[in-house]
């Protein structure tokens, strides 16, 4: 059963409803990924932790939607979607988010803290950190390019990609967020009051260990990083380790 707030019908999705006293984790989904990525990490945290996870304009429900080529525009999307869970006397949040997410979960909690709702922890995972910058342009590739890149970081869609009709109506989402991605730029100065813990995989090809320690920078509170074997998805093969930290900072 899905369960959804009003006001934020097509953005939220939750899919095993807790009591309103539980501790909320917000999870954010990588390019090209999707609500139901997280069905599993919902699951299993409940009923102790209850996950909101959002779903981007452009793909399975909201696939005739256009998707959102500004990652701070859809920071601010997100924001708006979240007020029903964020209001006086609700429970704090905790933000998770991988790849893209991770970036797109800092800026969520940016606007969340300046708006002074309660951020209990970002965990930002998969991702380096937000002053550190790339020259990557994936998102003027071709299919088969993109493809390609998919392929490098064990992409979740792979096998989804192969059927030309299931990939025309894919493609269109994971192009629009590598452009968001891509063309982010941190503002300078703008630093997190919550804990931040960074997980990273050891042969990550688009996260340096260094890339991720420089996540420190971008908190007042306390840093910690988890560094796990594996390259981009390094989560799909460490999931119990992963919900044992958030269920030890979160819940």
């Amino acid at each position: 059963m899905v369960v959804k707030a009003s006001g934020s019908d097509t953005w939220i999705r939750r899919f095993h409803p807790a009591d309103a006293a539980a501790p909320r984790l917000l999870c954010l989904a990588h390019a090209g990924g999707s609500a139901s990525f997280y069905y599993p990490v919902s699951k299993e945290l409940s009923p102790g932790i209850e996950v909101l996870v959002v779903q981007y304009p452009g793909r399975q429900d909201r696939r005739l939607e256009p998707c959102v080529e500004d990652l701070g525009v859809l920071a601010d999307q997100v924001c708006e979607a979240l007020e029903p869970w964020i209001g006086d006397g609700q429970a704090p949040v905790a933000v998770f988010g991988h790849s893209l997410g991770a970036t797109l979960g800092y800026e969520v909690a940016v606007r969340l803290e300046r708006a002074k709702a309660r951020v209990s922890h970002l965990f930002a995972s998969g991702r380096r950190a937000p002053s550190t910058y790339r020259d990557e342009r994936v998102h003027e590739r071709d299919d088969a390019g993109i493809i390609s890149e998919l392929r490098l970081l064990e992409g979740t869609e792979l096998g989804l990609l192969e059927n030309p009709e299931t990939r025309a109506m894919l493609m269109p989402a994971i192009r629009g967020d590598y452009t968001a991605i891509e063309a982010y730029r941190h503002t300078p100065g703008v630093v997190l009051e919550c804990p931040v813990t960074v997980l990273t995989g050891d042969r990550d090809p688009k996260t340096s260990l260094e890339e991720a320690k420089a996540w420190a920078e971008h908190t007042s509170g306390r840093f910690e990083m988890k560094v796990y074997t594996g390259g981009h998805f390094f989560l799909l093969q460490h999931v119990a380790e992963v919900l044992d930290v958030i269920r030890t900072e979160v819940g």
